[in-house]
Parts: structure tokens; sequence; C-alpha cells
């Protein structure tokens, strides 16, 4: 996110996400995890997450994935970590995604503007997988066996796959790390 100016503060367009934060002071890895709430209405009744369009499913059923997955002799899992943090939104688009925040009481209140996708917005889950199908578009021709499985075998931002060998594992492993790691998606 980036805070906004003075200049920058009346676009024709602008929407406020409210925010809030859930604690959770027992995790090791994310004690304090904000929320937007995109589906909180505006003065007009309306909110973000109503007049964002969600798109097409682009990525196969979780069943197909599954029973693909236990054919395979050795199973490989992954992640995109914080993949939607990985997903810019387009600039003229940015303004629908602000927030106020201020680090304490005593400090004045501060306008910043989300540059990335938010969770919560019902058009997320379209457009980061489309950018790993765009990926996987984009790296077929120099990773063949990585794109295919970018393409089959991921649920949202999960890789189940597999293969038949060791060898054949750590090449798709290595293929598919390096494929998402050119378009900045850490596996």
């Amino acid at each position: 996110m980036r805070e906004i100016n003075d200049n920058d503060r009346d676009p024709v367009h602008a929407y406020y996400l409210p925010l809030h934060a859930v604690m959770k002071p027992d995790s090791t890895t994310t004690r304090l995890r904000v929320v937007f709430d995109a589906s909180c209405a505006t003065d007009t009744g309306v909110s973000l997450k109503d007049v964002l369009m969600v798109g097409p499913v682009v990525q196969e059923d979780l069943l197909s994935i599954l029973v693909r997955f236990r054919f395979h002799k050795f199973a490989i899992i992954g992640d995109v970590e914080k993949m939607y943090r990985m997903v810019n939104v387009h600039l003229q688009d940015q303004p629908l995604q602000r927030i106020l925040w201020r680090e304490c009481i005593d400090e004045s209140i501060r306008t910043y503007q989300l540059s990335t996708v938010t969770y919560g917005t019902s058009s997320v889950p379209y457009l980061a997988t489309r950018c790993l199908n765009k990926c996987a578009e984009e790296g077929e021709e120099k990773h063949p066996l990585a794109a295919s499985t970018i393409k089959k075998n991921f649920y949202v931002d999960d890789m189940l796959a597999g293969a038949d060998s060791v060898k054949e594992g750590v090449k798709l492993c290595n293929e598919v790390l390096s494929l998402l790691g050119s378009a900045g998606f850490n596996l």
C-alpha cells in the first residue's frame, strides 16, 4: 500500500474498506491479521463486493485434482506464499481499495491505498488464479512440465501434484519453483 497525499484524495470513484484486527497470540507465524470488509455497504446501500465482477472459474475442480493426485507414487504439495499480495491492481482501480490508518491514538489518521488484490473482495479468486494460469501460458515453452502442473494441479494457491520417480519429482519441483518464481510467486 502507499500513503495518499492531498493531491490524490478526490478521484471520481473511491471506496474506503472498513478493517479490523484479529489477534492470535498463540500463533507462531501471524499473531495479528488485518481483515478487510468489502461487503460493508456505503451510504448508497451498495458495497464494493456488490459491484465487482466475480470472473469465471479458471482452474480444474478439486475432485479432479485430488483423484489425479492419488495416482502418483510420490506426492508433491506446495502453497504459494501470500499469493494475493503478489497480484497487483491496476493503478486506476486502486482508489477502490483505500483505508484509514494510524499507528497509535495520538497520531493523526492517514489515508492509504492498497496496491495488490485484497482478500475478501469478490474478484480476487479469479484475478489471482488467472495470474497463475498466465504464468503457466508464458512459461510453457521453457518449462512444459511446470506449465502443465500449474494449469491442472492447483486449487487456488495450493499445488497437489506428484511423480512416479524421485528424479521426475525433483525435475518437476525445480521447474515449478523456477516458473512461479519468475512471476514473483514464492512456492
